[in-house]
């Protein structure tokens, strides 16, 4: 291909190697360890200059996203390395158009030599190269063929009526006996009996809230908590008296769901294909239901009115017409919380913008105690925005230098807390296997005598809270990772977009 290097030259080498959840961890030949170990021997066999070798573990093949893929990108690009090996071409990745964007567009403009031992594929061989964007399509099937076999069996599961959540909705538990069951919570049924018993006698959601949080009661996060589920507790870290003050969404949420009528509900929010990361709400009229799985907490029939008289209350949209383009976006500076659109309570003028203002939706729900009181007009927010578009699309068009400055300074942040975020994750990493190798030892502690049964029990209890501590903990530092990369790429496509919008209008 033109543009790369010739094969007789030295190259400084980046070795990849990714394994996915869905590649499994018992086959040998598809670990990490196996992966950097035929890497590693190739570049030494060749003679090459090992720069560095690049580990995305636990990431899949059809997302690009991977913390370990970006920085051996970046290090392209600073021409760090200029050959880049994985063990075959699935560890590149499984998306047919993504691997070919890299495969002909990306390395060979960076004059970077590609090469997956197990497939032969080498971006100087153009015959091997000819056979590529088919084995593209095939791993691309691979992923597709294990995504539905997956979904296949959650949804056999799920149609013979088992629960599969990792813990069980407010007002149940699972059942000791068969963890795909649910039986009811006698501490906290009677609350959710209360709830619906109110929305029966005609109160909105609003005023049961109010009602709730007058008693004092736990919120089901925090009640979730006390039952050891983890992963709430940043919820009530900076506030406790938090942990009693009950969302709208959480009173609407358990009056909602059929699972208090005695019926699994499931397939909520569907993503288009596995592609696809988008995960659209669907109605509660449009969901699955599996009836009669465990015992309701209230009858299909009370069930059934909450429903009708929630729904005759449902606002048709674009009310007032108005159309909000801001909602889900804006959010209060001071909280974080969502900025809802209301009416600015003034006489009326032409145009319905300047007849509405965004206010803080927490203060508006629980006043003093959660924010305070402040707006902005809708007009002056559209203008603002109006005006930072134009600011950014003159600067796309005539400043290619302030582009790039704002580039560079969203990648240096990026990368400073993307590297924070990263060693934590491998130290969650390794402690998750010193926990498995401690909780070996003590298995064998156990069956020589060398420990009593109550010890073992106890120590073991303590191991598994903290692994459970740790992967929920690890979940939370990969999504934040992920959403990171997604926040600066998003940045630099808007600054693309307006850059091509403008030059084709011009």
């Amino acid at each position: 291909m033109a543009g790369i290097r010739a094969k007789n030259m030295i190259y400084d080498v980046g070795n990849y190697c990714r394994l996915s959840k869905d590649d499994g961890t018992d086959n040998e030949s598809a670990s990490i360890a196996t992966q950097k170990s035929i890497l590693t021997d190739y570049v030494k066999k060749q003679g090459w200059n090992l720069v560095k070798t690049y580990v995305d573990d636990g990431y899949s093949g059809t997302n690009f996203q991977r913390p370990a893929f970006q920085e051996m990108l970046k290090d392209i690009e600073n021409g760090l390395i200029n050959c880049v090996i994985t063990k075959d071409l699935s560890r590149l990745g499984r998306n047919y158009l993504d691997c070919g964007l890299y495969l002909e567009v990306f390395f060979p403009e960076h004059n970077v030599r590609y090469i997956a031992v197990n497939d032969g594929v080498d971006t100087l061989n153009k015959s091997a190269m000819d056979i590529t964007p088919f084995r593209n399509i095939l791993n691309e099937m691979y992923s597709a063929d294990v995504s539905v076999k997956i979904k296949s069996a959650y949804r056999a599961r799920f149609q013979q009526g088992k629960f599969m959540g990792t813990t069980a909705p407010y007002g149940y538990v699972k059942d000791p006996a068969d963890h795909n069951h649910l039986l009811i919570d006698d501490k906290v049924a009677h609350v959710v009996r209360e709830i619906f018993d109110l929305a029966l006698a005609g109160n909105g959601i609003s005023k049961i809230r109010k009602h709730i949080n007058k008693q004092h009661i736990l919120r089901p996060a925090a009640y979730a908590v006390t039952q050891g589920a983890t992963g709430y507790e940043r919820h009530f870290e900076d506030n406790e008296e938090n942990r009693y003050i009950w969302s709208e969404n959480s009173v609407r949420g358990i009056l909602r769901s059929p699972i208090y009528a005695g019926n699994l509900a499931g397939y909520k929010r569907i993503a288009a294909n596995m592609k696809s990361k988008k995960r659209p709400s669907k109605l509660p009229e449009e969901w699955e239901v599996i009836p009669d799985t465990h015992e309701g907490i209230v009858t299909q029939e009370e069930f059934d009115t909450v429903q009708q008289l929630i729904t005759s209350r449902r606002l048709p949209e674009n009310k007032g017409g108005f159309e909000n383009i801001f909602a889900g976006v804006i959010k209060c500076a001071d909280c974080g919380y969502a900025m809802r659109a209301m009416s600015a309570n003034r006489r009326k003028r032409p145009d319905i913008i300047d007849c509405v203002q965004y206010s803080c939706n927490n203060y508006g729900r629980y006043g003093n105690i959660m924010c305070t009181a402040h707006s902005i007009e809708a007009r002056d927010l559209f203008n603002a925005v109006l005006a930072d578009i134009n600011r950014f699309a003159d600067m796309a068009v005539n400043d290619e230098k302030a582009v790039r400055a704002i580039e560079k300074r969203l990648t240096e942040t990026d990368q400073s807390r993307a590297k924070a975020l990263e060693k934590e994750q491998r130290k969650l990493n390794k402690r998750l296997a010193e926990l498995d190798r401690l909780f070996s030892s003590l298995y064998e502690d156990k069956v020589m005598e060398r420990i009593t049964e109550r010890n073992f029990e106890m120590m073991s209890g303590k191991y598994q809270k903290e692994q459970l501590e740790i992967e929920a903990r690890l979940k939370e530092v990969t999504e934040t990772l992920n959403d990171s990369y997604e926040k600066s790429q998003g940045v630099r496509d808007f600054l693309s977009l307006i850059r091509n919008l403008v030059l084709e209008y011009k």
